[in-house]
């Protein structure tokens, strides 16, 4: 964890990847990749190429086409050399922690049940960081900030202030897709 938490002390912007990003963004600033468009057939080729860059890979396992979301595609993922995963359930992060991967919990925000919800991930000591969805409201931001884990804010991050309002409200570091803020 205090690589992960140095990264991103060094370079707090993830790049959230799908398809063929991968590419461009070990090409970036970025530290830490974020694949969610990861599937049987391309996520070794992109877990080597993040490697070869010097940059940490995580793969959201919800949304890897091919790949059981079971513990065989948690062990396929470690087997790969995966630095970690994503997931909104909590069995994958507790199966990935169990394999001494980073585990990173999204989580949904989108109204007061969803904050409710979200608060009791926080205590699940599998979830070694929690990423905030969306990424956009600060005061959620900070209310999580509070817990002790790392904070990471995702979804809907785009434009520089948003990134600032995230960075200041308590959060570690934001995911983006954007690839202009990558740069920052």
């Amino acid at each position: 964890m205090e690589k992960i938490l140095s990264l991103l002390d060094d370079c707090p912007v993830i790049a959230a990847v799908k398809d063929k990003g991968i590419g461009e963004a070990v090409s970036s600033p970025s530290s830490i990749i974020f694949d969610l468009g990861a599937n049987i057939n391309t996520v070794k080729d992109g877990i080597e190429l993040a490697h070869g860059n010097g940059k940490m890979i995580f793969v959201h396992i919800d949304l890897a086409e091919g790949i059981g979301k079971d513990r065989y595609g948690i062990d396929y993922l470690k087997d790969l050399g995966v630095d970690g995963i994503i997931s909104t359930r909590g069995n994958l992060i507790k199966a990935a922690k169990e394999r001494s991967l980073i585990t990173v919990k999204r989580v949904f925000t989108l109204d007061s049940q969803g904050v409710v919800s979200a608060m009791a991930d926080i205590d699940d000591p599998s979830a070694d960081i929690i990423e905030i969805m969306p990424g956009v409201i600060p005061k959620i931001i900070e209310r999580f900030s509070d817990s002790g884990k790392p904070i990471i804010a995702g979804g809907l991050i785009e434009t520089k202030a948003e990134i600032t309002a995230a960075l200041s409200h308590g959060a570690v570091a934001v995911s983006t897709g954007k690839k202009e803020l990558w740069y920052l």
